[in-house]
């Protein structure tokens, strides 16, 4: 299978080359490899030079952007950068970090269950984080869920699915979106990837309402949101995030902004939370 990847980056010169150098050992070597570095004020172009002289399936693409780092709609501009440079010869698209180490046999793995599977439509490992010493699952991770880190899409399912939407919430919408359109979505938990940054590490402060105002976008409706900020907030174990979630969504409520999907997506969704809420509270 044909892998290409784009990885948007911004200041990741101590990661950038950890990441490569898994990608391009791979057992299955990806066809091409896009870094868009954003905007860095480092040597991560430096670095992806180096890489793209040595390896002719590695690119680097420049672009300009806000030194602010945003969830959400900042790192899609970044990655739509890069994926406007490549062809249409491609069977699975992926949108990778600039902070991950992928086992050897990655991608490998990721072509055998799409193999297997006409209807799979993602796929992916699980993120790890070195925690005194010890390599550990990152908290944020659930058995069902696709971490915005490591994304790999069938083709026919990213192109059915509307590609990456630029918006906080997009990591959530796009598997959702997916099941809308009755592809399947597999994470396999064989499969280690090191995450040298956890999650978060550098949002900022302008960024808190975003969250509430994604599940707004996303058609949640008010006590969906309120469940899902009550675990997220739990999780990261801060009220303060719980306030400012709830804060997100009724100023999205008020203003207004352009949805992520339409009503008839939108009341799917609401069905689909629901059913996967009740399935959790009785196990």
């Amino acid at each position: 299978m044909n892998f290409y990847i784009v990885i948007p980056a911004h200041n990741e010169e101590n990661s950038i080359g950890l990441t490569l150098d898994s990608l391009v050992n791979q057992t299955l070597k990806p066809k091409k490899i896009v870094v868009v570095n954003d905007n860095s004020t480092d040597k991560t172009s430096d670095v992806v030079e180096g890489y793209s002289f040595k390896y002719d399936f590695v690119k680097l693409v420049n672009s300009k952007s806000s030194n602010q780092h945003l969830p959400g709609a900042k790192i899609i501009n970044a990655f739509y950068k890069g994926f406007e440079t490549l062809d249409e010869h491609y069977d699975v698209i992926c949108k990778f970090d600039a902070d991950l180490i992928f086992q050897d046999n990655y991608l490998h793995q990721l072509a055998s269950h799409f193999q297997q599977n006409e209807r799979l439509g993602m796929a992916s490992g699980f993120c790890y984080i070195e925690k005194n010493g010890e390599w550990i699952l990152e908290n944020l991770t659930r058995k069902d869920h696709i971490r915005g880190a490591l994304k790999a899409y069938r083709k026919q399912c990213f192109l059915e699915i509307g590609k990456l939407k630029s918006s906080m919430g997009w990591d959530t919408v796009d598997e959702l979106l997916a099941k809308y359109y009755n592809w399947e979505i597999l994470t396999d938990e064989l499969l280690h990837i090191k995450h040298l940054k956890p999650t978060g590490i550098s949002y900022n402060k302008a960024s808190k309402y975003l969250q509430g105002e994604a599940m707004y976008k996303m058609r949640y409706g008010f006590i969906i949101t309120l469940i899902s900020a009550m675990k997220l907030a739990f999780k990261k174990g801060s009220l303060q995030l719980f306030i400012d979630y709830l804060g997100g969504y009724f100023k999205a409520k008020k203003e207004k902004p352009q949805q992520l999907i339409t009503e008839e997506q939108g009341k799917f969704i609401r069905q689909l939370r629901w059913k996967g809420m009740i399935q959790r509270k009785r196990l």
